[in-house]
C-alpha cells in the first residue's frame, strides 16, 4: 500500500459545505497541495438564513476569522439559544438556551435542587436560571466577559445567524486568497479507475477533466459522488422524523431584534424564524403525507413577520444519513452525507465536524481501510446521537390535535432515546453520552420544556433545609435578573460592534 501523500484534492459542490471545507484546508496545508472547488452557479443552493451552534465560532477562530468582520460580511446576527413555541402542548413557550443552567452546589446539579423547590410551588421556571434563556427574552446581547469569573455574564454562550450564501462567498474570498482555485461549470461525468473503482477525474461539460487523488462530495442532496457514483446507501430515518418537505421564503424584518432562533410548531411540523441584520429567514417545515403544499404555504405566510420579499420556494428531502461516510477515495460533507432536519441547527456544526475529522483520518494514496471505517464509526455514531436529541421534541408531546401529531407522539423510538427519557423520568438523572453534541444542559431544557417531568429528583437535593435551597434558588435568579438588566440590545450591541456596511 502506497504512502506517498495526496496531492490533488478535488472539492466537488461549493455552499456552505464546500467553501467551509476548502477554507479549512487552505489553512492546514498550506503548501505542496493543490485543491480545487468545482461549483455551477446554475445551481443553487439550500440555505436561505442559517441558524447554528456555538461551535462554530471555534471554527471561525481556527481560521483567524475575526468576528465582528465575519458578521458584518454575512448580515449577521448573534444567536443564544432557540425558542419553542406549541411544541409540548398548544401555547407552550420554552428556550433551549446555550450554557449552564444554574450554578452547581456540592456536587450536585443545580436541576435537582430546581426539581424540590418546582414540586412544592416554590421556584420560577427553569429558564429564569440561565442567562442564555432569560436574556433573550428582553431581546438582550453580549459576548462573555471571561474577566469577570464568577458572574453570569463570564457564562454567556454564543452563536449566530447569517445569510448562508454570503458566509460560502466570504469563505471563498478567504480560501482563494490561500490559493484555492475555483472552477465553473457543471459535472457530466464522474470517471473511475480499474479495478478499484477509484474516482479519477470529474468531467465537466465543457469537456474539460478535473483529475485528483482524493475528492470531497459537497454536492448537496443529490450525493453526486458519494451516492450516485458509489453508491454508499442510506439509511432512512423519517419514520422517526417524518417531516420531508419546506417552504422557504425571507421577509422584511420585524423588531426587536431577538438573539434566538424560533420554531414554532404547526398541525403537521413546524415554522423556524432566523432574524439576520438585513432580513428575517422563514420556512415551514411539514410531512407531506398529513399535509399539501398549498395548505403548508398558506400557514407559512400567515404567520410572517413581515412583507414577503420572494415567492416562498420548496424543498424536499428524506432524513436519514449515508450507510458509509467515506467510501474508497471520497468522503461526503454536508448534504451530500445525510440530512437530519434544522430544528436544532446542526447542520453546519457536521460539517465543521466531518471535516475535523478528514483532517485528523488524511489519507495517503494508499487510502487505509482502518483509517475510513473508523473515519466512518465516529460518524456513525455522532448522527445517532443527534437524531435522537432530534426525536426527542417530537416525541415528547402531549398533542393530539391532529393526524401528524397523533403519530409523532405514539411512534416507537430508539432504545438509545427510551432509555434517557425512562431515566430522567424517574429521577431526574441525565447524563451526557461521551462526547456526544448534546450535553446535560440541553437534554434537560428540552425534556423540562417538554412536559417530562422527573417522578423525583437526586436524594442529596434533600440534605439542606427547604428555606436555605429556596434562598439558594432565589439568589441565582436575581444575580442573572440584574446581569440582563444592564445588558444592551441586540440591537445596540451590533450597531457598536458589527454592523453591515460599517468599518
Amino acid at each position: 500500500m502506497t504512502q506517498e501523500p495526496v496531492r490533488n484534492i478535488v472539492i466537488v459542490g461549493g455552499g456552505t459545505a464546500g467553501w467551509m471545507t476548502a477554507a479549512a484546508l487552505a489553512k492546514v496545508l498550506e503548501t505542496g497541495y493543490r485543491i480545487r472547488v468545482v461549483e455551477s452557479d446554475d445551481i443553487g443552493t439550500i440555505g436561505v438564513g442559517e441558524a447554528t451552534i456555538p461551535y462554530i465560532a471555534d471554527f471561525n477562530r481556527a481560521l483567524d476569522i475575526d468576528e465582528d468582520e465575519f458578521m458584518r460580511a454575512t448580515q449577521g446576527t448573534f444567536k443564544l439559544g432557540i425558542e419553542f413555541v406549541n411544541w409540548g402542548a398548544i401555547g407552550d413557550r420554552y428556550i433551549h438556551g446555550f450554557g449552564i443552567v444554574g450554578q452547581a452546589s456540592q456536587a450536585l446539579p443545580f436541576h435537582h435542587f430546581w426539581l424540590r423547590m418546582a414540586r412544592l410551588g416554590k421556584a420560577a421556571p427553569l429558564q429564569a436560571y440561565s442567562i442564555n434563556t432569560a436574556a433573550p427574552r428582553q431581546a438582550k446581547f453580549m459576548r462573555a466577559r471571561h474577566d469577570m469569573p464568577g458572574s453570569p455574564v463570564a457564562d454567556i454562550s454564543h452563536a449566530f445567524h447569517f445569510d448562508a450564501g454570503l458566509y460560502a462567498r466570504f469563505l471563498r474570498g478567504y480560501a482563494e486568497k490561500r490559493g484555492v482555485v475555483r472552477t465553473e461549470g457543471r459535472i457530466r461525468q464522474v470517471s473511475q479507475r480499474e479495478p478499484d473503482g477509484f474516482i479519477d477525474a470529474v468531467v465537466l461539460e465543457s469537456g474539460e477533466r478535473v483529475a485528483g487523488d482524493f475528492f470531497i462530495d459537497c454536492s448537496g442532496l443529490r450525493g453526486l459522488l458519494i451516492e450516485q457514483t458509489l453508491k454508499a446507501g442510506f439509511d432512512d430515518w423519517s419514520h422517526w422524523l417524518p417531516v420531508d418537505r419546506a417552504l422557504a421564503v425571507p421577509c422584511e424584518s420585524a423588531g426587536p431584534l431577538l438573539p434566538m432562533t424560533r420554531a414554532t410548531a404547526h398541525a403537521s411540523g413546524w415554522q423556524w424564524r432566523i432574524p439576520l441584520q438585513h432580513r428575517t429567514g422563514n420556512g415551514h417545515i411539514y410531512c407531506s403525507s398529513f399535509m399539501g403544499a398549498d395548505e403548508a404555504g398558506a400557514i407559512l405566510l400567515k404567520h410572517l413577520d413581515g412583507k414577503p420579499l420572494a415567492d416562498p420556494r420548496p424543498l424536499s428531502f428524506k432524513t436519514g444519513r449515508r450507510k458509509a461516510f467515506w467510501v474508497r477515495n471520497c468522503v461526503a460533507v454536508g448534504l451530500s452525507s445525510g440530512f437530519l432536519e434544522p430544528l436544532e441547527s446542526t447542520s453546519i456544526h457536521l460539517i465543521n465536524t466531518a471535516i475535523s475529522r478528514i483532517i485528523s483520518f488524511f489519507p495517503h494514496q494508499g487510502f487505509d481501510a482502518a483509517d475510513i471505517a473508523e473515519y466512518n464509526a465516529l460518524t456513525h455514531w455522532e448522527y445517532e446521537h443527534i437524531r435522537d436529541f432530534l426525536v426527542l421534541h417530537y416525541k415528547a408531546t402531549e398533542r393530539d390535535d391532529s393526524e401528524f401529531w397523533n403519530y409523532c407522539r405514539t411512534m416507537p423510538i430508539p432504545e438509545t432515546l427510551q432509555r434517557k427519557i425512562d431515566l430522567f423520568r424517574s429521577n431526574g438523572r441525565v447524563y451526557r453520552d461521551g462526547l456526544e453534541l448534546f450535553a446535560e444542559p440541553s437534554w434537560l431544557q428540552v425534556m423540562i420544556g417538554q412536559r417530562i417531568m422527573p417522578r423525583g429528583h437526586h436524594p442529596f437535593a434533600d440534605l439542606r433545609p427547604e428555606a436555605e435551597v429556596e434562598a439558594y434558588l432565589r439568589n441565582v435568579e436575581q444575580v442573572i435578573a440584574k446581569c440582563v438588566q444592564v445588558m444592551p440590545t441586540q440591537a445596540a450591541y451590533i450597531e457598536e460592534h458589527c454592523a453591515a456596511g460599517s468599518a
